[in-house]
């Protein structure tokens, strides 16, 4: 997911088959206390998850203007293949849709949603602001959410499952930081055999009758640069050696810094933001190629 400042921005179009999950998951409540907030209500994960078939033609590298990054050096490389630790951004990275838009236009208030988004592209708007005003549009009930997701599941980037399983065969850890919703995430991390405790993403918040609260802003990814955070904490705390971050926008650009992620690789086949793809050690358009790389 990118921040809010002025960028070009290339974009693919994916459209959805009608084609959904037998399954649809059901989602029990969690009773909690968030800071002086009182009980607010959140919903737990369900046990299993199956995703949307979707129908993607990702950006072709040939046709995206020259970036002298789309070949890893040997040093990319070696960090690639060392990692001990990835994490990933979710929207227009491991998901082909931003979360938020998806779920405002659920709600009917994609519009206003996009419109307020195309405002704050303008200029430099803190990320707890543009998020809090975003929500404020439509304020989604527990209802609507639980409805959300039953009607709409995820629809996985081309070639993340393969990718996921590839890592994991190798014994390296897999995170999701996310600047959108447990709620939303939990199901594609179920989809992606990811532990819940490796999801860094914020939280809807809920009142005794399901009516929207706001969000916990407790989280770090509730504010700007929480992503950066978010990956030196999980460094600090598991004392991983070689750390890398996967995404297409600036926040996930901020994550490599001293203590935080070794190497950035952006993903572009869903948004090229030439801005963050310039600054990238590695830039790439499809999974198929870090699969690869570890073969």
């Amino acid at each position: 997911m990118e921040g809010l400042a002025t960028s070009r921005i290339i974009s693919i179009q994916a459209s959805r088959r009608q084609h959904y999950s037998a399954f649809l998951p059901t989602f029990s409540l969690q009773l909690r206390k968030i800071s002086n907030r009182g009980q607010v209500w959140m919903m737990k994960r369900p046990k299993s998850f199956q995703s949307i078939a979707a129908s993607v033609q990702p950006l072709e590298a040939s046709t995206t203007g020259h970036f002298d990054n789309k070949q890893p050096s040997k040093e990319v490389l070696e960090l690639w293949r060392s990692a001990d630790a990835v994490c990933f951004d979710v929207d227009s990275t491991v998901c082909i849709d931003e979360g938020i838009d998806e779920l405002a236009e659920f709600c009917g208030a994609g519009k206003a949603v996009a419109e307020w988004t195309a405002r704050a592209m303008g200029g430099s708007v803190p990320f707890e602001e543009a998020l809090a005003a975003r929500l404020s549009l439509f304020k989604p009930s527990l209802a609507q959410v639980q409805d959300f997701l039953e009607k709409r599941p995820p629809r996985i980037s081309p070639g993340m499952e393969e990718l996921v399983k590839k890592l994991k065969a190798t014994n390296t850890n897999v995170y999701l930081i996310s600047g959108g919703f447990c709620q939303m995430i939990n199901p594609v991390a179920s989809i992606l055999g990811i532990p819940q405790e490796n999801i860094f993403a914020n939280n809807l918040l809920f009142g005794s009758s399901g009516e929207f609260l706001g969000f916990d802003a407790n989280e770090p990814t509730s504010r700007s640069g929480g992503k950066a955070a978010a990956v030196q904490q999980i460094r600090k705390a598991q004392g991983y050696k070689v750390l890398v971050m996967i995404g297409d926008g600036a926040t996930d650009l901020e994550a490599r810094k001293p203590g935080g992620a070794d190497l950035f690789i952006c993903y572009a086949g869903v948004q090229l933001r030439e801005a963050v793809a310039a600054k990238a050690n590695w830039l790439i358009f499809n999974f198929r190629d870090l699969i690869n790389a570890l073969e």
